[in-house]
């Protein structure tokens, strides 16, 4: 059984997928608890397999985003993982990368968001994405550049309370070499 915040159709958000549509499965449970976090983890409902690849026949994206909470937690995830490859589905996960799962090298696309203060036990990343929180970030961004191999860095600019903190974000960028933006723009344009 898959423990289960929410299952929606919308478009990637943020990142280099920004604008794809796509199905987002949101598993419950999250081994951080970060501030800002604007996701409500906590069990709302439990599918099986079945039932949940069922659910997902009803959308008509074939891309599929394994997000959370943190997916690489999910035991039965190598199952899903399988069946969705063999009913064609793209997969993308989002992952807080303090698990370096066996099951991410079958997916096709890993965008990784670490935590300061989290032990990062991943390697390597389609793409790393940073919440700009304070100047602090900088080093952070440093750190993570040298521990987590990706094709691209992003910073995100912070969101407390629905208040997008941009100007943290430029100053941040402005200190880095080889990162880019990415925003919410799920957020900004009023969609899930």
């Amino acid at each position: 059984m898959y423990d289960l915040v929410e299952i929606f159709e919308s478009l990637q958000g943020e990142g280099r997928n920004m604008g794809r549509p796509c199905v987002f499965i949101r598993f419950a449970g999250c081994n951080l608890k970060c501030p800002w976090c604007d996701t409500d983890v906590r069990k709302k409902f439990s599918l099986s397999l079945s039932e949940l690849l069922a659910e997902l026949g009803q959308y008509k994206a074939k891309s599929v985003i394994l997000t959370g909470g943190e997916p690489t937690l999910v035991k039965e995830m190598p199952e899903l993982v399988a069946a969705l490859k063999k009913n064609g589905y793209w997969i993308g996960v989002e992952t807080n990368g303090t698990s370096a799962a066996d099951w991410l090298g079958f997916v096709d696309y890993v965008a990784c968001s670490p935590k300061r203060g989290a032990k990062l036990a991943l390697t390597a990343a389609d793409e790393v994405r940073v919440v700009a929180e304070d100047e602090a970030t900088v080093e952070f961004c440093r750190e993570v550049r040298g521990k987590i191999a990706a094709t691209d860095y992003y910073v995100s600019p912070c969101d407390r309370g629905g208040k997008i903190d941009f100007a943290t974000a430029k100053s941040v960028l402005s200190q880095l070499d080889g990162w880019s933006l990415s925003v919410q723009l799920h957020k900004i344009l009023g969609f899930k």
